[in-house]
């Protein structure tokens, strides 16, 4: 396991751009209205310092060893786990980790190219000036008219899909490599001037600041320490291949804990900035800043309706939507595709591309969800509305990535020798080496464990049933 591989997909042409990628990878939808609320309901600044630990304590030691991981292997999820498996005489079942990334990323991305498709539709509505002076009952009557017209959403679905595979058909230099190398510096630049117009134009800034940053240790309760470690492992994009598929194209002189570090740093930069873009619009319309979800598709399209140069700047957050998930929906695909390319002897064209069409078909029950086969469901004391949609979210999100991160975390600690550990992450057996080590070997596996009772609710339904 000592020989150095080179990935037949080719690398990045730096560590910047596997930063670039990494954080593009992490930055999504949630991380423009998610976390930005649950920080200002759970005590502002108080919250985000939890959250920093949180970070520090689980999320960068499983990204470092998913990254060290990818880098070992440089094939696919599926391929690294068989081969690191094989050469260090282990179970070969642990090629199921691979196979269980690769299989929530095609997952994640059927039911994620389907919002993200809204989120691009609503760039054409907003330019259009549809929400120019919209009531509240108007916007929300837009959207139900929207999401229940499964060809509408079916279109937008398509074209997403389509813009996704263009990029993975490239492959890393010319497709993965130039498409962050634009968007996430464009993204960054609409998130500054998104800000920039809420300091200026609102004159809530400093209520919006307040509530994000405000300090307020007595709303910290278990709850928020929960939450905290939820995010700081889901934010990342951890266990779903698409951090191990990237490290397989990371240089090898490329710090892994540097690049780790500067990856969740960035990511958590994009979601404060979206906050600080976000909630002075909201204050200043006395909008709910707490809806969740709908304060993207029901509350903000109000706000922008209602603001001189509402529309231009609602475009812009709107094309900031459909860049985050653009850049996270690629990576999402791209562990499959190097599969495809490594076993069966696709080229990258033909592997996108038929990815792509059964993705785009599991999809369409995402679609359907929301109107023709719409339906209720309980689910360990949840009760879910959207059908085939939360049957998914729930086994990837609540499931699959948690169960995936505790893998990684237990083959880098207890199966992976410590010499090729040492090497790889290039720290020296020195303290540093020692922390990510205890680290990754028990406080991130017992934190991942409690991660997963939680999303799953357990401890209310043992209550309910003992």
């Amino acid at each position: 396991m000592t020989t150095k591989r080179t990935s037949i997909h080719g690398q990045w042409s730096s560590r910047w751009v596997f930063v670039l990628a990494a954080t593009g990878s992490a930055v999504g939808l949630g991380n423009i209205w998610k976390f930005p609320y649950i920080t200002g309901e759970n005590g502002g600044g108080a919250f985000v310092l939890i959250y920093l630990v949180c970070i520090a304590c689980i999320g960068i030691p499983i990204m470092m060893a998913e990254v060290m991981l990818g880098r070992l292997g440089r094939q696919s999820p599926i391929n690294t786990m068989r081969t690191l498996a094989q050469e260090g005489k282990h179970d070969k079942r642990w090629v199921w980790l691979g196979w269980m990334g690769v299989l929530a990323g095609f997952l994640i991305l059927s039911y994620y190219s389907v919002i993200a498709g809204w989120a691009l539709s609503y760039v054409f509505r907003t330019a259009s000036g549809a929400f120019m002076g919209a009531t509240a009952d108007g916007v929300s009557s837009i959207f139900s008219q929207f999401v229940s017209n499964p060809e509408s959403v079916l279109a937008w679905h398509t074209i997403f899909m389509v813009m996704t595979m263009v990029v993975v058909s490239r492959g890393v230099r010319g497709g993965l490599e130039k498409a962050v190398t634009y968007l996430m510096p464009a993204l960054f630049g609409i998130l500054l001037i998104l800000v920039g117009y809420a300091a200026s134009t609102t004159g809530h800034f400093t209520e919006g600041f307040d509530f994000l940053f405000n300090s307020d240790f007595s709303k910290i309760t278990k709850d928020s320490v929960l939450t905290a470690m939820g995010h700081a492992f889901f934010t990342l994009s951890l266990g779903m291949g698409a951090i191990m598929i990237y490290g397989s194209y990371l240089p090898q002189d490329a710090s892994i804990a540097k690049t780790s570090i500067m990856v969740s740093l960035a990511d958590t930069l994009v979601a404060l900035l979206a906050g600080l873009a976000i909630f002075p619009i909201v204050f200043a319309n006395g909008l709910e800043p707490g809806s969740g979800p709908g304060l993207i598709f029901n509350t903000l399209p109000i706000a922008f309706g209602h603001m001189e140069g509402g529309t231009f700047f609602g475009t812009l957050f709107f094309l900031l939507l459909v860049f985050a998930a653009w850049t996270s929906s690629i990576s999402l695909i791209e562990p499959a595709v190097a599969w495809l390319v490594e076993n069966h002897g696709y080229n990258r064209l033909n592997a996108s591309v038929w990815t792509g069409i059964v993705t785009w078909s599991v999809g369409l029950l995402t679609v359907l969800s929301f109107n023709e086969w719409k339906f209720s469901f309980p689910f360990l004391g949840q009760n879910k509305e959207n059908g085939f949609f939360d049957i998914v979210d729930i086994l990837t999100a609540n499931i699959m990535l948690p169960v995936g991160g505790l893998m990684i975390a237990i083959y880098a600690s207890r199966f992976l020798s410590r010499k090729h550990s040492v090497e790889e992450l290039g720290m020296g057996e020195g303290d540093a080496y020692k922390v990510w080590h205890l680290l990754v070997s028990y406080v991130t596996p017992i934190a991942v464990i409690i991660v997963l009772i939680n999303a799953l609710n357990i401890v209310p339904f043992l209550k309910q049933i003992f």
